[in-house]
């Protein structure tokens, strides 16, 4: 990983524009390509950000700025123009070994998986766990006209859920062997600033009854 502080300006043109004015920010860019730029304060989230597959060429504009220019597969293009530089440090992390959920969401996602139906009928498990360049989705099922879907499973549905399931959905669906993916939402408890975001970008939110499923799952029909 590299994290660069530096005092710059950032403007990103693709299905919307978006500018950032001069200011110091840090950039941090990840072994899988993707670029993200974050404040001090505000939120966790980055101010903006690209995600992979991207490239990134640094180079210089004709008064001699640093200019750093990264663009999608998709020909968006995220323009960091770098004024002063504060520090540049470059980290090998390894190997992640990944989110360790507790208890009762890793339980939840096991009965969703043996129960998809519960959450639209018709719908059929394809695989859990189901890879991406950023990381797992939990669930990636077909609808009963054999269409993907992804299902994103949380304990407490809140729009950081929402924004990691958008994500998922963007890099689905550049994969023509199951572009059109559509989203699902679940969770145990669905805050109602989630659900309308959720809504604003197409995504179906279910909530989940926990001790219905439990129920569904009886342990007399278990061989372990």
């Amino acid at each position: 990983m590299r994290l660069v502080v530096a005092r710059c300006q950032v403007d990103y043109a693709g299905r919307l524009t978006a500018h950032l004015p001069m200011a110091t920010r840090v950039i941090m860019v990840k072994a899988d390509g993707s670029v993200l730029v974050h404040s001090d304060g505000g939120s966790y989230k980055p101010l903006n950000w690209m995600s992979p597959p991207c490239t990134l060429r640094e180079g210089t504009t004709e008064d001699g700025a640093v200019e750093w220019t990264v663009t999608s597969k998709t020909d968006d293009t995220l323009r960091i123009l770098i004024e002063e530089i504060h520090a540049d440090t470059r980290h090998d992390l390894g190997v992640d070994p990944g989110l360790q959920k507790d208890g009762v969401e890793k339980h939840l996602q096991e009965l969703l998986a043996e129960h998809p139906g519960t959450l639209s009928a018709g719908l059929t498990l394809v695989r859990r766990e189901f890879p991406t360049a950023i990381g797992p989705v939990d669930l990636m099922c077909r609808d009963a006209a054999g269409a993907a879907v992804a299902v994103e499973i949380k304990r407490r549905g809140e729009i950081d859920g929402v924004e990691q399931l958008t994500r998922y959905l963007e890099l689905l669906n550049r994969d023509p062997a199951l572009r059109p993916v559509r989203g699902i939402f679940a969770a145990q408890e669905i805050k109602p600033q989630a659900r309308v975001l959720a809504t604003d970008r197409g995504i179906t939110c279910a909530v989940v009854d926990y001790d219905l499923l439990r129920g569904m799952d009886d342990a007399e029909d278990r061989l372990f």
